[in-house]
């Protein structure tokens, strides 16, 4: 079933280009443009990042890190999204990253790029499912009676997580359907939240949201009511808390890479990935200023607001607003937050797919196989979604110092995650007009805008690995540090001999028969 605006005539132009590419129509073409504009807001998701990470601003820099801080850090992201945005018009591949730093580069580039991307996107799921279980406890734990123990986080991620796989394992269409409703949502709730935000504020002192704070170093709200919790940031200067403050819209505002993922689920997507991901980021941005702009509003007091910590949001919730309302409101980011996990499965399995379709991971031929009755790559879809539980278990167990290794590790997801994004950029800075990439997609910049943003998105992948590694995640850099050693004696080692990387020149010729095979195996007639 396809859209009425989507002809067989544009079914057939979106097949060739992924011919061209020497790949298989295996997976269906079920998304809208809306559809994949939808997929990259919903894992965006104003409602998760934005609300859970909220103390980094408010326990930081105070007001101004949202009025000031928040459309800077947006810049920052949104960059990247330009970038990315001119690669994935010339080249609409599931994975897209992998195989953009792949064709751009070369075999090494391509799969450094798919670790940083895979590692990134298993552990940011992890990451955004205990983020809800977080929600959902500090929403609904008084009335439910449950308490945080390692056990209780790991059985409700089982459950999330394995309704959110169970739902990608139906279908893309299943899941399309979803992730569109989740698109309106987020909008509808984060409208929601502003009013009432506004409308409960004791008075609308504008001037808290340009001035700045520092409440570094200071104790927050313990579980007994006292002030002897630990501070969200070690004592530092005014300009390191508001840079630090801009990882709150920097972590929030990423994701976006969900469009190029399913580039081959997605209708005239030569047109429609880049309009997805720049869009998701422009929109994301504008609702989520007005969100926390009105929230940093209704605050009572800054200087309370700084001392509740992590528990900052239910805490003005509940100082504020009516309780109807509020668990009412509680109940629309649940579900909002519920559907970002659901489209970021989408997005990890996209990846596992893509990668092991070129035969870039253990268990190749499983995890790239696409099931003939539901169109979707099944074994890649349990696979991130299990790896991504193991995650939050394993790394929960084991501390280093005072701090869970899970804590260290979320730190490095989105540093992993940006270098996914930005080796590709770098190598199309180089590539442009060369053979590697003399032909652009319908959606172009021009050679100097393009490389404008190249070396914008460079200048802010620096800024992002500085702050992203300061106290208390200073252990963020021996981590990337030790990837980046390990990954190179993986392939200098190994795979250097053995990985081929995607099918390049005359390779994709070859490939005719194989590439006919695997579309009658699916089932695909088109």
């Amino acid at each position: 079933m396809t859209h009425q605006d989507y002809t067989d005539t544009d079914k057939l132009e979106d097949v060739k280009v992924l011919h061209s590419m020497g790949y298989a129509q295996e997976l269906e073409r079920r998304m809208s443009r809306f559809s994949n504009f939808a997929i990259s807001f919903s894992i965006i998701c104003i409602l998760s990042g934005g609300i859970n990470s909220l103390a980094q601003a408010t326990s930081g820099a105070g007001g101004a890190a949202i009025g000031i801080g928040w459309p800077l850090g947006c810049l920052v992201s949104a960059v990247f999204a330009v970038a990315m945005a001119q690669i994935s018009s010339a080249y609409p591949t599931a994975g897209g990253l992998y195989h953009w730093g792949s064709i751009l580069g070369n075999r090494g580039t391509g799969w450094l790029t798919a670790w940083f991307n895979l590692l990134g996107l298993i552990t940011v799921l992890g990451a955004i499912n205990v983020g809800t279980y977080y929600f959902f406890i500090g929403a609904f734990g008084g009335y439910l009676g449950m308490e945080d123990t390692t056990a209780v986080r790991i059985i409700f991620l089982v459950i999330l997580t394995g309704v959110q796989a169970l739902v990608n394992h139906m279908g893309i269409g299943l899941t399309a359907k979803l992730t569109d409703f989740s698109g309106y949502l987020i909008f509808a709730t984060a409208i929601a939240l502003s009013v009432v935000c506004l409308a409960v504020a004791d008075s609308y002192d504008i001037s808290r949201l340009f001035t700045f704070a520092n409440y570094s170093g200071q104790p927050t709200m313990a579980a007994d009511g006292t002030l002897t919790g630990a501070s969200v940031w070690p004592s530092t200067s005014s300009l390191w808390v508001f840079l630090l403050g801009l990882l709150l819209p920097i972590y929030t505002i990423t994701g976006y890479d969900a469009s190029a993922h399913t580039s081959e689920e997605t209708e005239k997507a030569a047109h429609s990935v880049p309009s997805g991901m720049i869009s998701s980021v422009l929109w994301s941005a504008i609702f989520g200023y007005i969100m926390l702009c009105s929230f940093v509003l209704m605050i009572p007091d800054m200087n309370a607001a700084a001392a509740q910590g992590w528990n900052v949001f239910f805490w003005a919730m509940s100082e504020q607003v009516n309780p109807l309302i509020k668990d009412i409101l509680y109940f629309l980011i649940f579900i909002s937050q519920f559907l970002c996990g659901l489209a970021t499965v989408t997005s990890v399995s996209r990846m596992i797919f893509a990668f092991a379709r070129d035969k870039g991971l253990p268990g190749a031929s499983a995890l790239s196989r696409v099931s003939r009755k539901h169109r979707t790559p099944v074994a890649a879809i349990w696979t991130g979604s299990i790896l991504s539980v193991l995650f939050v278990w394993g790394s929960s167990l084991v501390s280093i110092g005072e701090t869970p290794v899970y804590t260290i590790v979320v730190s490095c997801t989105v540093i992993f995650l940006f270098f996914s994004f930005a080796i590709p950029i770098a190598l199309g800075f180089f590539a442009w007009g060369t053979p590697k990439w003399n032909k652009m997609g319908p959606w172009n910049l021009g050679e100097a805008t393009f490389k404008l943003f190249a070396v914008l998105s460079a200048l802010a992948m620096a800024l992002i690995f500085i702050i992203g590694i300061q106290p208390p995640n200073e252990w963020a850099l021996y981590i990337t540090v030790g990837f980046l050693v390990v990954t190179a004696i993986v392939w200098y080692g190994f795979e250097r001999r053995r990985f081929r990387g995607p099918p390049i020149g005359e390779e994709v010729a070859r490939r005719a028969a194989v590439i006919a095979a695997a579309e009658k195996a699916v089932g695909e007639t088109g």
